[in-house]
Parts: C-alpha cells; structure tokens; sequence
C-alpha cells in the first residue's frame, strides 16, 4: 500500500469513528439485553412499570373493591398481558407470572363476591 493509499484511508477511518461515537452519545442507552433503546422506548417501558405496580399493589385491598371495580382491575391486568410477553426472557417470566398471580387472585374474589 502506498503513502498515497494509507493517507485516504485516515479520513475515513476518522468519519466511521466519529460516527459510532456520535450515535453512542445521542441518547441511546443500552440495556441489559444489549440493546440499544432510545429515550421514548425507556419511558414507555416506564409507563408500563408503573401500571403493573398500581394494578398488583391494589391485590391486598381486593375484599374492599366493588365488582364493578375488580373487573376494571382484571381488564388493566388483561391490557398488561401482552406488552409483558414482549419483554426479554427473564422480565417477561418474573412480571408475567406476578401478573397472573394478581390477575388470578382479583378473579377469585370478584367470582367469590358474585356467588353472595
């Protein structure tokens, strides 16, 4: 390889470089899986956290609520379902059967407050 030939080399080498580093710091945030998310992605994710720990926090309560309110609670944990089975392999098996361990539990007391 010649002078010439490594020379124009140099500048492209230098682009992809800054390129990488460019993307890294853009406000992409790695994650467990080694995958890359971007802000919006993170928050929502965020967003459904947030409805899960509402939704399973209300089980201790679950004798108080009126039929009408356990079964929005079941729909909620219905609507949960299936942004849970998206998740990577270990968040999707330890939300998932928490999930339906709520779910369960609400629907055993709302079938309980139906037979009275």
């Amino acid at each position: 390889m010649t002078r010439g030939e490594k020379a124009m080399k140099k500048p492209k080498f230098f682009l992809f470089l800054l390129g990488a580093v460019v993307i890294m710091f853009s406000g992409a945030a790695g994650t467990v899986e080694n995958h890359f998310s971007w802000p919006g992605i993170a928050y929502a994710q965020e967003d459904w956290k947030a409805e899960f720990e509402d939704v399973c926090s209300k089980t201790q309560d679950a004798m108080t609520f009126t039929t009408d309110e356990l079964k929005s609670l079941i729909a909620r944990c219905d609507k949960l379902k299936p942004i849970i089975e998206n998740l990577g392999e270990t968040q999707r098996k330890v939300y998932g059967k928490r999930l339906q361990l709520c779910r369960d539990l609400l629907v055993f007391v709302l079938e309980s407050k139906e037979k009275k």
